[in-house]
């Protein structure tokens, strides 16, 4: 069922996969670059309602729009909150999501909005080739439990970054192996593009269990 939200910044859109016995509704959002077409969230949308995790997967107003550039933070952030009321509607808690940029948005509100916690997909720690421009305070700021899912070879900041900047017990961190930003493996890795994939969704479906 795809539904659309008006907010500030424009016409955004929900496309829902209900579980059948809801606990937890994850709702996430795609990066600065592709849209809910993204390997890991269409993964994670077929995967997760059997285990009573519905997933919205939300569309910013700009990719709506058919704009092939993101706008500024500040817009993408009054987007989300715009859709806030929409994604809170059914009554459950609500794990704030998103990949690249998306997670960045989940980070930056979760406290504001009440969030149940925040996974993050191929968080930005950084911009390719600039470590110094750390982006750690907008992850620790989140300020509920954070899933942070990385691919190993993430030019956007590995796993190890992650360890080095942060302090321990901060957040939660899975490494999607050999995996680049989107999660694509080489075809050379000792890995399967599938098995890739089900890292991602076996390390978020364990995680929302344990948020209850």
């Amino acid at each position: 069922m795809t539904e659309t939200v008006e907010t500030e910044a424009g016409t955004a859109r929900v496309t829902w996969h209900h579980a059948p016995e809801p606990r937890l509704l994850l709702a996430v959002s795609h990066g600065a670059g592709g849209g809910i077409e993204a390997r890991d969230l269409q993964a994670l949308a077929a995967a997760l309602p059997v285990h009573g995790v519905s997933v919205a997967l939300v569309e910013q107003p700009w990719r709506v729009a058919g704009r092939k550039v993101a706008p500024a933070p500040k817009t993408l952030d009054t987007g989300w909150r715009g859709l806030w009321p929409a994604l809170t509607r059914p009554g459950l808690p609500v794990i704030s999501g998103g990949r690249s940029a998306g997670a960045r948005v989940a980070c930056r509100t979760a406290t504001e909005l009440g969030a149940r916690a925040v996974l993050a997909l191929s968080f930005p720690l950084h911009p390719p080739g600039k470590p110094e421009k750390s982006r750690a305070d907008e992850l620790l700021g989140a300020g509920v439990p954070t899933l942070v899912v990385q691919g190993g070879n993430d030019p956007f900041g590995r796993p190890g970054e992650f360890a080095g900047e942060l302090p321990e017990g901060g957040f939660d961190l899975v490494e999607v192996p050999y995996g680049d930003h989107s999660f694509a493996v080489p075809k050379r890795a000792p890995v399967t593009q599938e098995a890739a994939l089900r890292t991602v969704t076996d390390a978020v479906t364990r995680w929302a269990a344990s948020l209850g």
